[in-house]
């Protein structure tokens, strides 16, 4: 797959292209739909299929006071999921205020039709785009049916009675329902970054944990997490901690993980997790040794969690 960074970069040979545009935060189901229905239809008809995307995340510029602003997927995720869909390349466009100032009319005229002269444009079903909102799918077939570009709307993605959506996916991020998130982005859910040192109880009780400064700012909700932990390519059992500690009278968030079955120092290593279910909430105890014992019982519960996976990935 071939990624542009910016419209002036795009090479001639992505002319008649098939192409969707969207954010692709998370790249979760429905737009691996729609995106494996791209590349199935751009092979057919020995085209291209081309990607639209922005960064940073519009919403980013034009709510500047939304912060943190909880992305699903780092650029680098959203690309590597993209690749996995079949896409051939992805066009970059960076976003910003002057950008955010183009017409639907531009986009459509300048970039989908002189630069790009597109065979085909395949949209989610509520997908706007253009100043002030200004476009949206009607408005992309009537442009289609006046430059000579077909235009496909996709109705809304289900999973049982949930629409398929990023916002939804985060609200069940942050409630701690992994496994309702998972059911909606096809994988679990991943956060990761470097092992940085901690105040090393994890190692006077008798499990020790790797401290992680996590690259993003979406986090499951305070809790105690069945989970997966990539790391050096290989894949570990693990039970982590996501908030404070108050059987030390320690409040300052954390996001710590045990590996099951590992001894070592990986300090100064990064670390993948992916969380599969949540185990339990964070409670205060009235000593260690029950706190050792809650532990023992946790680490327990996450193998048995684990074991009986059914995301392989």
């Amino acid at each position: 797959m071939i990624v542009f960074r910016g419209i002036e970069n795009i090479t001639e040979d992505f002319r008649g292209s098939y192409v969707t545009i969207g954010n692709f935060d998370g790249v979760h189901l429905s737009h691996q739909f729609i995106c494996r229905k791209l590349a199935h239809e751009a092979e057919a008809a020995s085209a291209q299929s081309l990607v639209i995307t922005f960064e940073p995340h519009p919403k980013m510029i034009l709510h500047p006071a939304i912060k943190p602003f909880y992305l699903i997927t780092t650029l680098e995720e959203k690309l590597e999921l993209l690749e996995k869909c079949g896409i051939n390349g992805v066009l970059i466009i960076p976003f910003s205020a002057d950008y955010a100032g183009t017409t639907a009319a531009e986009f459509c005229h300048d970039l989908l039709w002189k630069r790009l002269a597109i065979k085909k444009i395949i949209i989610g079903h509520d997908y706007t785009f253009g100043k002030g909102k200004e476009g949206n799918s009607e408005y992309l077939k009537v442009c289609g049916r006046g430059l000579g570009f077909a235009v496909e709307e996709i109705d809304a993605f289900k999973v049982g009675e949930n629409i398929v959506s990023s916002t939804l996916i985060r609200n069940l991020l942050r409630q701690g329902d992994m496994k309702a998130a998972a059911g909606l982005l096809g994988r679990y859910y991943n956060a990761g970054g470097i092992v940085v040192a901690g105040q090393g109880r994890g190692v006077i009780l008798g499990f020790p944990t790797a401290n992680i400064v996590s690259e993003k700012e979406l986090l499951p909700s305070p809790g105690i997490y069945a989970a997966f932990a990539d790391l050096e390519g290989r894949r570990y059992q693990a039970a982590l901690n996501v908030g404070a500690k108050p059987t030390f009278n320690d409040y300052i968030f954390t996001f710590e993980v045990h590996l099951l079955d590992f001894v070592g120092d990986i300090r100064g290593k990064i670390i993948n997790v992916c969380f599969v279910e949540k185990i339990r909430d964070i409670v205060k105890f009235d000593s260690t040794e029950k706190l050792k014992e809650q532990i023992a019982s946790d680490i327990k519960t996450a193998r048995n969690i684990l074991a009986e996976s059914t995301i392989k990935k």
